[in-house]
């Protein structure tokens, strides 16, 4: 199943913490990382007293179920610190399940599509950045969206994320 997860943190060394998850994406059981966006800034939405995040997307192809892909994503986080304060409050690193191949799910604990991925900047731009033609279900080209988001600044980190092998 090819799937796509939204990587973002605003604590700690933000660039790092989105290299170490990619690193642990790539070496958790059944998953095989298969390409990441280049890496963006961008301001914090909802609560907005906190600093800029570091945002990304990657492509992901895995045998796992939807439910056991967020149980990894939540173990990642964990391992890497993740504390949930409050709704949108600064973290080192949030892992969100936005695409599992054309499926959706609506469930307490698990929403695919992401409800929001269409309205946010830092999701569309690197998840059209790698894969230019992907289409949300139920919504159609990804890329429609961008103009609606298009007020949102985004700023392209010149480095390329290093992934380890």
């Amino acid at each position: 199943m090819k799937i796509f997860v939204a990587l973002g943190a605003n604590l700690g060394d933000p660039i790092a913490q989105l290299n170490t998850a990619l690193a642990s994406l790539a070496a958790w059981p059944k998953m095989t990382l298969v390409r990441s966006s280049s890496f963006y800034r961008s301001a914090a939405v909802g609560y907005t007293q906190q600093p800029d995040f570091v945002n990304a997307v990657c492509e992901i192809n895995t045998e796992l179920t939807a439910l056991e892909v967020l149980a990894a994503l939540l173990s990642i986080e964990t391992q890497n610190g993740r504390a949930r304060e409050f709704k949108n409050s600064p973290r080192t690193l949030d892992l969100d399940l936005i695409l599992y191949g054309q499926a959706q799910y609506d469930l307490a604990d698990l929403q695919v599509p992401h409800p929001r991925m269409h309205q946010r900047a830092f999701v569309l731009q690197p998840l059209l950045e790698i894969a230019p033609e992907i289409e949300i279900p139920q919504l159609g080209p990804a890329k429609h969206f961008l103009a609606g988001v298009a007020e949102q600044v985004l700023t392209r980190i010149p480095q390329k994320a290093t992934l380890a092998a």
